[in-house]
């Protein structure tokens, strides 16, 4: 049975997540975003702490953005020096990643998902964005910093994702060529971007059997 693989990457505030969630409803397949870390726990035996805390440790350093040998599918042994490095926490999330793509129909939030399995036969790469005001609107909808979220922290939160992605990949988080679908969910909804994505598999894999399809 043909398996779809979807990869949404977003602008603060712009609903990505919520647009995943909604998808995982209709189509019945699961999201993956925080769960990652500790399935990656699990499988290296080092602390899901340790994943959760990586990020910070890697946005306080001047190296932040400069990019990283990309992850080519290998994990470096608990014997090294480096086995508890920010690189080698990064590359057991990219094996997870992997692993889910290969298992399962999937939908994965963020992690460079989109270039670590950039050539899956069964991927789709999703990109949310919207207006910095509407980002701003769902942002205090949403109860962000109690209600009281700032343009300054929204800038701040996609400035360390952009560089988080370049830091990783080499590339630029927010390039249209990265991806297949770029939805402005200011403009179409969150209802109307789910429609977009379902469309767009009915199109792009016509033999993915799914109910919510039809």
């Amino acid at each position: 049975m043909k398996k779809v693989v979807i990869t949404i990457a977003r602008y603060y505030g712009s609903g990505g997540r919520t647009v995943g969630k909604m998808l995982s409803q209709d189509l019945n397949i699961p999201l993956y975003d925080r769960e990652i870390l500790q399935l990656a726990s699990d499988d290296s035996g080092i602390s899901e702490e340790m994943f959760a805390k990586v990020d910070e440790k890697v946005r306080g350093t001047a190296l932040f953005r400069i990019a990283r040998k990309a992850y080519d599918g290998t994990v470096i042994p608990p014997e090294s020096r480096d086995f508890l490095s920010n690189q080698n926490l990064f590359n057991y999330q990219a094996k997870i990643i992997r692993a889910l793509a290969e298992e399962e129909s999937c939908i994965i939030i963020g992690r460079c998902a989109d270039f670590i399995l950039n050539g899956h036969p069964d991927l789709i790469r999703v990109f949310i964005y919207a207006s910095p005001a509407y980002c701003l609107e769902q942002a205090e909808i949403r109860g962000a910093l109690g209600g009281k979220t700032t343009m300054h922290y929204i800038d701040e939160i996609n400035k360390y994702r952009a560089g988080y992605y370049k830091h990783y990949t080499g590339h630029e988080w927010n390039d249209c060529r990265n991806y297949d679908l770029c939805l402005n969910s200011g403009a179409i909804g969150f209802d109307g971007c789910v429609k977009a994505v379902k469309e767009y598999i009915k199109i792009r894999f016509p033999e993915y059997d799914n109910p919510a399809l039809l």
